[in-house]
């Protein structure tokens, strides 16, 4: 069985406004949820699963969240911290499965029913400083 990870993170994970910690802890989320993104997995246990405390995930998911990476159920949906991943940074078993996912994911959000994801749009690298960095002491 393929393991497919989304395009549109994995190659601008880069330029995301994260600190290394929350990109890490998003390589954990994908490795942890099934394919299409769910997270099968509690908070709490999260927290065991990772080393780390229940205040501290929530300090990790936060800006993962942000840029609509994680996905947080609306309140009224909620049952016990179940969070996935957007579909457009979700895993999937085969390519074929991806594109329909993605299909489907781009009807929802031009339709206002899911979120679009909140990243950069880079369309390259950003260059390197040329030449020597100039350093001065004070």
């Amino acid at each position: 069985m393929a393991n497919v990870m989304s395009p549109i993170v994995a190659e601008r994970i880069w330029a995301l406004p994260l600190s290394g910690s929350a990109v890490k802890f998003l390589q954990y989320l994908v490795s942890r949820s099934d394919f299409g993104g769910a997270l099968p997995v509690r908070q709490k246990d999260m927290a065991a699963e990772y080393g780390v405390t229940p205040q501290a995930v929530s300090g990790l998911m936060a800006p993962l969240c942000d840029l609509n990476i994680v996905l947080r159920p609306r309140s009224e949906e909620r049952n016990g911290n179940s969070y996935r991943l957007h579909p457009l940074a979700a895993k999937y078993e085969s390519p074929e499965a991806m594109e329909a996912a993605f299909r489907t994911a781009l009807v929802r959000i031009q339709a206002g029913d899911l979120p679009n994801l909140k990243l950069p749009t880079y369309h390259q690298a950003p260059p390197t400083p040329t030449g020597r960095p100039k350093l001065q002491v004070a």
